[in-house]
């Protein structure tokens, strides 16, 4: 099951993190895939902003593998797969900890650790089609996220 949204704009964008922090479940691990410059962090960051995360405070993980961010509603975990050039060197992270708990999780590129993911999962591919327009397609794995599918499609509809 997947569902597709296009966002025209940064605003497009703003709102899809509205709603993704409304509806996630607690603990869910999102897996984000697209290419440089698609709008990975731009997402988590609309996500932390609704969440109650300060305005600007959400920064790239490329260069330290992980950001922690607890001044929201609860707490959000922030990786990045790309500079790493193995498997093991995520696993060293301690993801499991992290997906285990009742923040969210957000991993971009987890496209490069698909071993290190939970078989329950969100996956949301960003494609990009302009400068500004991006398509959404989010899919699910795992009974988890059956509540979550019902809303987002009610989102969208």
């Amino acid at each position: 099951m997947s569902i597709s949204l296009l966002a025209n704009n940064q605003a497009d964008t703003e709102r899809l993190g509205t709603v993704l922090a409304e509806l996630l479940p607690d603990g869910s691990v999102v897996a984000l895939i697209g290419t440089l410059g698609a709008g990975k962090t731009r997402l988590v960051q609309a996500v932390a902003e609704a969440s109650g995360v300060p305005k600007n405070t959400v920064t790239s993980p490329t260069f330290v593998l992980i950001r922690e961010y607890d001044e929201g509603d609860r707490p959000i975990y922030h990786f990045d797969a790309y500079r790493l050039e193995r498997e093991a060197e995520f696993r060293v992270l301690g993801p499991d900890e992290y997906f285990d708990g009742f923040g969210l999780s957000f991993v971009e590129w987890a496209d490069r650790v698909p071993n290190s993911i939970p078989v329950d999962h969100v996956t949301i591919e960003i494609e990009v089609l302009s400068a500004e327009c991006r398509r959404f397609t989010i899919s699910v794995t795992g009974d988890k996220y059956a509540e979550f599918v019902k809303r987002i499609r009610n989102f969208c509809d």
